[in-house]
C-alpha cells in the first residue's frame, strides 16, 4: 500500500498529466515556454513560438517597400537612364535580338546634340511612323511601364538605329568604292554586319537642320532613314524625338559592354554654310522609292 502512494506522487511530481515519459517532456516544454515569457530580451527573438514580435515584415511593408521601388524605377526610367530591349536585328552586330541597352537620358540634355556615330533611340512618330496603332488605354500602359522597365518590347513607334549625318550634312551613297560619304568624305563603317554593303539604294540627301539621317548597322535587314525618303519628313528624325544615346549593354550579363564611339566620322568635317535641301536636293537617283527589308528595331 505505502508502494501504492509512493509511486503515485512520483507521477504528481513529475508534471504528467497521465504519467507517461511523453507527458513529462510536454510539461517540461510548458514550463520552459512560461518563464521564456516572464524574459523580456527573449519575447522579440523572431520565430520563438509564443513571441510578441512578427517574424519578418508584414505583407502589407513588403508591399509598400515594393511599390516604392517600382516607383523609383519608373522615375529613374523616365529621366534618367531606361532600359531598351533590343527587339529586332537591325542592329546587328553591334546589338542583338533580346539585349537590354541603357539609354542615357541625359546625354542631349543640356545643350549637347547628337553627333555622326551615335546609336540612338527615337520615337519615330512622324517620321518612321506616320499614324501610330490604336492600342486599349489600360493595356498600353501596363505595357508601356514594363518596357520603360526592359522587361517587354518598345513600343512600335521606338525605334533604335545610329546616326550618319546630322543637320546640313550632305550623305550620299555610294561612291566609287562602294561607301556612304559624308560631307564628301568617304566613311570606313567596320561597325556594319559582315558581308553587308552600305547600302544597296543610292541616294543623295542634305539633311535639313535639327533632323537626323539615322541607319541601322545590318543595312540589309533595317528599315530606316533609306525606307522613308518619299514620306513627309524624308526619314528624317527631328531632334526633339530622341529619347536618348544607347551608352552600354546591361544585360544578358555575359553581353554586358560600354558601346564605345567610333572612329568612323573622325575624318568628316561640317559644312561651313549650313546648307538647305533646296540648296542641294533633298532625294537623289533612286532613294525616293528603294526599300530595304527587314524588321525595324
Amino acid at each position: 500500500m505505502d508502494t501504492e502512494e509512493r509511486q503515485t506522487e512520483r507521477d504528481r511530481s513529475s508534471g504528467s498529466p497521465d504519467g507517461t515519459e511523453e507527458g513529462s517532456r510536454s510539461a517540461r516544454s510548458s514550463r520552459r515556454l512560461r518563464s521564456s515569457r516572464r524574459l523580456p530580451g527573449l519575447r522579440a527573438l523572431p520565430g520563438l513560438p509564443g513571441s510578441a514580435g512578427p517574424a519578418g515584415p508584414s505583407w502589407r511593408r513588403a508591399g509598400l517597400l515594393g511599390l516604392a521601388c517600382a516607383v523609383f524605377a519608373l522615375l529613374l526610367s523616365s529621366f534618367v537612364v531606361q532600359p531598351f530591349l533590343i527587339p529586332s536585328g537591325s542592329m546587328r552586330p553591334t546589338l542583338q535580338v533580346g539585349d537590354r541597352v541603357l539609354v542615357n537620358k541625359l546625354a542631349y540634355r543640356f545643350g549637347t546634340a547628337p553627333e555622326r556615330g551615335d546609336v540612338v533611340v527615337f520615337d519615330g512618330t512622324g517620321s518612321f511612323v506616320q499614324e501610330p496603332p490604336e492600342e486599349n488605354p489600360v493595356t498600353g500602359l501596363l505595357h508601356g511601364a514594363a518596357a520603360a522597365l526592359g522587361l517587354a518590347a518598345p513600343a512600335e513607334t521606338d525605334f533604335v538605329k545610329r546616326v550618319v549625318g546630322v543637320g546640313g550634312d550632305r550623305v550620299v551613297c555610294c561612291d566609287k568604292g562602294g561607301r556612304v560619304e559624308v560631307n564628301g568624305r568617304a566613311v570606313d563603317e567596320r561597325y556594319l554586319y559582315a558581308g553587308d554593303a552600305p547600302s544597296s539604294v543610292p541616294f543623295d540627301i542634305v539633311v535639313p537642320q535639327g533632323t537626323l539621317w539615322v541607319m541601322g548597322d545590318h543595312r540589309s535587314n533595317s528599315r530606316d532613314s533609306r525606307d522613308h525618303l518619299g514620306d513627309p519628313g524624308g526619314g528624317m528624325v527631328p531632334l526633339d524625338k530622341v529619347i536618348g544615346r544607347a551608352d552600354w549593354i546591361g544585360w544578358p550579363l555575359g553581353r554586358w559592354a560600354v558601346l564605345e564611339p567610333t572612329g568612323a566620322f573622325r575624318e568628316v568635317r561640317s559644312p561651313r554654310g549650313a546648307a538647305t535641301p533646296e540648296d542641294a536636293g533633298t532625294t537623289g537617283t533612286a532613294g525616293d522609292t528603294g526599300a530595304v527589308g527587314g524588321a525595324h528595331g
